[in-house]
């Protein structure tokens, strides 16, 4: 980390907060262990759900019977998927991607079939946590095997067994997009033409807290609170209310302190919908917290792809076309975004290179196995690890270096706006500067030498280098483009100012932050434009009763979106202050200045009122503007008109024993263009959070299942997380190219790190073979994976 500093704003005018490394306002708390997480919350009467979960990755329910878990103490209640029915409808899809797309119903507990391993078949409601637990065993239940569905390409075959029967194929949908030039034309013309299969192995998020829901219902008027461990308390709210009837006035959600999601607390889970209807049965408060075992079957994983690539190119290396040929794992259900979630890549192949002809096809497939839904980065990754890897193939191919090859293809600083073959209108960025900045730091020419020497000589331990230069779209929002999309959602966020008797502000935010430090970037945002202390600010959340309006906190949207709504209803309060003022000082508005936080009369400096005094004044009302109300209060709903771009290069060098297979990162380089920085503080933080976990995806981290469907690597023993001791020391710099598409100019960088490190690693992995007649190596790159390929290579040439 080459910025240490906790004030990098020093040189800034006095009084500036935007750009400042200000330490977390959120911090003290969470270290001190002031929290309120979800499963700390306990209130009288309390009751406790635990759920049976199908051992069998798919079968025919032919009974359930819960009454002999009655007998067990403590346990009050239980119930069977057939029990619950009445009272539930099917979890919800928001994101229909084709108007054909096959939908199934997907009951919160299962009650004919189940589709998966750890898929719920029964609910035990008892006065503690380990009653429900151990009474899961009394319930009975009678299973007829079904023929499990595992593999994309052979869930597609006309024999193959249905996840669904009803529905009369394993073909969720076709989703293609073809732009610029025909492919095909394109293809007859090139001099070079290269084709790869990647594999985009499924991951599970491993979030610090696990997913817990709490409901206290309040009976004389029928309300109920919902607390849970979410993203998304707004979408949660409206589609818990559609899941069960429950009138959505009635019902309040709370996202309490959140330790992490990484894109699986962006949904609306069947636990969530189960603890609502209990709670309404029996008119008790009850809670549901996951076992770290539970999540791994449950909660939604990430990724599961099959890509093929082709690049159609000139002997000289400029790119004529890209083709795309997706199969996407759905898993067992449609959740809430998982169609979508591989179509977000789709925009995002062609990266940051000018070409004439794209041809994407993607197919959604239903297979066996725990659905899949967002995971950090959401598409974005996908997209970029094989449009990267794809151009190591054709430099290789070429006999080009890496970096020059991406030199001859991408679009140049002068040339922006861009609209992309993809069909988006890149408004910034400037590829050239982060390179090079990118390469002089990590000593690009250096190490191809000392690859050279190595490769001469045939050292046992080879180097490789990586390269990935990424853009991304991000500030998931136009909600006219989430129309097209055939998204139900609009993007837009919603922000309040309220500006207090006392002088100081609240900030009401429709984002629900989960670990991102959104209270001290709003809190830094609303200083600058309100010109009132940093420290006399608070940010109010998740909470939608408290912050009524929002679609919170996923896809970098927070600050693109849910910031720009701070800075526009933070305007609206300096204007209403501003009338106010003129009044009070007796001038006219266009003749006062406003400069932190002080309205002065032009001309006369002495004639002053700060905007804190206007507030007490305002509240008072006993001297305001005729027809005024009594509030310098605003709102503000901002719904971008575009996305934003952030990108950047990031360079890793790893050396590969070719005998253990072994791999080991020497340096990590990454420069980042994410617009304007609020606090560099943050945007460090969310960077390397991000490297670790597209490191983890590159050379760690697998879902695995075997014949049955089961899945193998279901707890930490099995399923390989890296910790701080694994990661390098990473490198981190940055260039500027602000958004245009934003008054602040932000563009995001929450999943930045996770979309560019996969391929920077994979790529120099296989670099560091490429020698020895190895091309690819299948994520993750385990030591035996990495031996296999060096074997399979010399086998190859022997």
């Amino acid at each position: 980390m080459t910025d240490q500093s906790t004030d990098r704003g020093a040189g800034r005018r006095a009084g500036r907060e935007v750009g400042r490394g200000r330490l977390r306002k959120e911090d003290a708390r969470l270290v001190t262990g002031q929290t309120n997480w979800t499963d700390n919350i306990s209130v009288t009467g309390l009751l406790h759900l635990a759920f049976l979960r199908s051992p069998m990755a798919h079968a025919r329910i032919e009974r359930v019977d819960v009454s002999p878990a009655l007998e067990r103490p403590g346990v009050v209640a239980a119930f069977s998927g057939r029990d619950l029915a009445g009272g539930l409808g099917s979890l919800p899809c928001a994101w229909p991607v084709t108007e054909d797309i096959v939908l199934p119903d997907h009951p919160p507990v299962a009650v004919d079939e189940v589709r998966h391993a750890g898929d719920p078949v029964a609910v035990v409601v008892a006065r503690d946590r380990y009653a429900a637990a151990d009474a899961l065993e009394a319930v009975e239940v009678d299973y007829e095997p079904l023929p499990p569905v595992l593999d994309l390409e052979a869930a597609l075959a006309g024999d193959a067994p249905l996840v669904h029967a009803d529905k009369g194929t394993n073909r969720s949908y076709v989703w293609p997009l073809k732009t610029g030039e025909d492919y095909e034309t394109v293809k007859r013309r090139a001099d070079v033409v290269v084709t790869r299969r990647f594999h985009q192995q499924r991951l599970i998020a491993n979030a610090m807290e696990p997913r817990a829901v709490v409901v206290t219902p309040l009976a004389a008027s029928g309300e109920y609170t919902v607390y849970s461990a979410t993203q998304v308390p707004h979408i949660l709210r409206v589609m818990l209310a559609t899941v069960t009837g429950i009138p959505e006035q009635k019902l309040r959600v709370v996202a309490p302190d959140v330790g992490g999601g990484f894109g699986s607390k962006l949904q609306v889970y069947g636990e969530e919908a189960v603890a609502l209807e209990v709670a309404r049965r029996l008119g008790r408060p009850v809670k549901w917290t996951e076992t770290r075992s539970e999540g791994y079957l449950a909660t939604h994983q990430g990724r599961g792809m099959i890509q093929d690539i082709e690049v159609a190119a000139t002997r000289e290396g400029r790119l004529l076309g890209l083709k795309v040929d997706l199969l996407a794992d759905m898993g067992a259900y449609l959740m809430l975004v998982t169609p979508g979630i591989p179509i977000l890549g789709a925009f995002m192949y062609p990266a940051i290179y000018k070409m004439d002809a794209y041809d994407f096809t993607c197919t959604g497939v239903f297979t066996t196995k725990t659905p899949t839904d967002a995971y950090r980065g959401a598409g974005r990754p996908e997209a970029t690890f094989a449009i990267e890897r794809i151009m190591d193939e054709l430099a290789a191919e070429l006999g080009l270096d890496p970096v020059e090859l991406r030199r001859r293809n991408w679009i140049r600083h002068e040339e922006f706006p861009y609209d992309s073959i993809a069909g988006l209108t890149y408004d910034s960025g400037n590829y050239e500067a982060a390179t090079e900045k990118a390469l002089a730091l990590f000593g690009y020419d250096d190490l191809r030498a000392e690859q050279q020497k190595r490769n001469e000589r045939g050292d046992t331990v080879r180097l490789g280098i990586g390269v990935s230069t990424y853009t991304e779209m991000c500030g998931l929002a136009p909600s006219r483009v989430l129309r097209d999309l055939r998204y139900a959602a609009g993007g837009w966020e919603a922000a309040s100012i309220r500006m207090l008797p006392t002088g100081k502000v609240e900030v009401v935010t429709g984002t629900s932050p989960h670990g991102q430090g959104h209270v001290t970037s709003w809190s830094q945002i609303a200083a600058d434009v309100l010109g009132v202390p940093f420290e006399d600010i608070e940010v109010v959340h998740g909470d939608t009763r408290a912050a009524p309006q929002g679609m919170d906190t996923y896809g970098s949207r927070s600050l693109v979106v849910g910031g720009s709504a701070v800075h526009h209803a933070a305007e609206k309060v300096v204007e209403k202050a501003r009338r106010v003022a003129a009044h009070l000082l007796e001038a006219n508005e266009n003749d006062l200045d406003f400069t932190d936080g002080v309205f002065t009369v032009k001309g006369s400096p002495e004639a002053r009122k700060t905007i804190q005094e206007i507030a007490f004044e305002t509240f008072t009302s006993h001297d305001v503007p005729d027809g005024m109300e009594p509030t310098l209060n605003a709102d503000q709903v901002t719904d971008p008109e575009n996305f934003s771009y952030p990108h950047g290069t990031h360079l890793c060098a790893v050396e590969v024993d070719t005998e253990t297979g072994q791999t080991r990162i020497r340096s990590y380089v990454c420069v980042d263009d994410v617009g304007r920085v609020i606090n560099p503080v943050i945007v460090e933080g969310q960077v390397h959070g991000g490297l670790a976990q597209g490191i983890a995806q590159a050379l760690y981290e697998e879902a695995v299942y075997d014949d049955e469907g089961n899945l193998v690597t279901g707890t930490m023993a099995d399923y390989l997380v890296p910790v701080a001791g694994d990661l390098p020391e990473f490198v981190t710099e940055r260039t500027e190219t602000p958004a245009t598409s934003n008054p602040l100019g932000v563009k995001g960088v929450g999943e930045s790190g996770t979309i560019a490190s996969t391929p920077a690693v994979v790529g120099a992995v296989v670099d560091a073979l490429r020698p020895l007649g190895v091309n690819d190596v299948t994520m993750p790159c385990t030591p035996e994976r990495v031996w296999r390929a060096v074997r399979s290579a010399k086998e190859a040439s022997a």
